[in-house]
């Protein structure tokens, strides 16, 4: 459920010290889509190799939910679609979409986060918008007021939010001035309040000023700060949260190093690169989604390849790709759906390029 983070809100807010990434790739449950040059391609649920979506050269980012995706594009508009039971895609209605749709007629998104079925975006104004399912508080209301949402409903008054990321019942963002905020589910300690009680509209996790970037998983999390370190908290059963198989209810720091620059949280997998260009993994490995040749779960971070060419563009759920220096994509973990997009439907334990993408 990995944030897309445009360096459009970097440069107009200001404040930021990380610079974002590019948020070309997004991997759902099924299907996989990624931005080259502009166009949107996607793979899954049965196709095995790349398909252009549509003729626009003007993509920007994509994320994949659960079982659908949305993105943006350079105009500022955000664009979803797959299913929509509950509204997920914004558009007004809870019809699913086998192409692109256009979420209200804003032109000023910035990032956008696709859960299980609840969405969540930024605008360059520094506002927060959700949408979709809200039984447990995942969109910062009352669910006993809002308990769908078919389209964008501002969260709060705040105009300082930087980026977002939706998780399965929950939500987690942070703010401009360094802040870690949390809602929504809270049985497994995903909100790092350090109870386990619920809450439906942001709640500040610690005091902490220096976080940069969170990722919102299944029922975990995990977050970078400023210099460099990684905390992750939540459910533990499969050790995704890189510290034994204990859940947390605040963030615990992930070993001592402190050169962690982007992290991404899955399907109780988790995912983060370091500035040497590595990649690392560790959690839920039952399909090969670690990529370290084998499917043992790992509680603590283990390195994909020996590689120092991997990109801070990576997604983790089920199955993970990552992007290189050299442009190009490769993808490993469950394949039963193609999403790898190497033309078969073999499960692959280490990574395999993409086939049939442009550089």
């Amino acid at each position: 459920m990995k944030a897309l983070f445009a360096t459009l809100l970097t440069a107009v807010l200001g404040v930021l010290a990380v610079a974002a990434p590019a948020g070309a790739v997004g991997a759902g449950y099924a299907q996989t889509c990624t931005v080259r040059s502009g166009a949107l391609w996607c793979w899954g649920n049965g196709s095995g190799t790349p398909a252009r979506v549509g003729t626009a050269s003007n993509w920007s980012a994509v994320d994949a939910g659960t079982s659908y995706a949305c993105g943006t594009q350079t105009d500022g508009s955000l664009w979803c679609w797959g299913s929509n039971s509950r509204g997920q895609l914004g558009d007004g209605t809870t019809t699913s979409r086998t192409a692109p749709v256009r979420v209200g007629t804003a032109t000023t998104w910035a990032n956008v986060s696709a859960g299980d079925s609840h969405t969540c975006g930024v605008r360059t104004d520094g506002s927060l918008w959700c949408w979709g399912f809200n039984r447990l508080g995942q969109l910062g209301t009352d669910p006993s007021t809002v308990y769908t949402a078919t389209s964008p409903l501002r969260v709060g008054t705040a105009s300082n939010w930087a980026r977002v990321s939706a998780g399965f019942g929950h939500t987690c963002g942070v703010r401009t001035d360094g802040t870690l905020w949390c809602w929504g589910d809270n049985g497994d300690g995903q909100l790092g309040l350090g109870s386990r009680l619920a809450s439906t509209a942001p709640a500040q996790v610690g005091t902490g000023t220096s976080w940069a970037d969170v990722a919102a998983g299944y029922a975990f999390n995990c977050a970078t700060q400023t210099g460099g370190s990684l905390w992750c908290w939540g459910d533990n059963g499969y050790g995704q949260l890189g510290t034994g198989t204990t859940f947390q209810t605040a963030p615990v720091q992930v070993g001592g190093v402190t050169t962690w620059n982007q992290v991404d949280a899955g399907f109780n997998t988790a995912c983060a690169s370091r500035t040497d260009g590595s990649l690392w993994c560790w959690g839920n490995n039952m399909s090969g989604q670690i990529g370290d040749n084998s499917t043992t779960n790992r509680g603590t971070p283990v390195r994909v390849s020996t590689g120092t060419t991997w990109t801070q563009d990576f997604v983790t759920g089920y199955h993970s790709c990552g992007s290189r220096t050299d442009g190009g994509l490769w993808c490993w973990g469950n394949n039963a759906n193609a999403q790898l997009g190497d033309g078969t439907t073999t499960q692959r334990l280490t990574p395999v390029q993409v086939a049939g993408l442009p550089a």
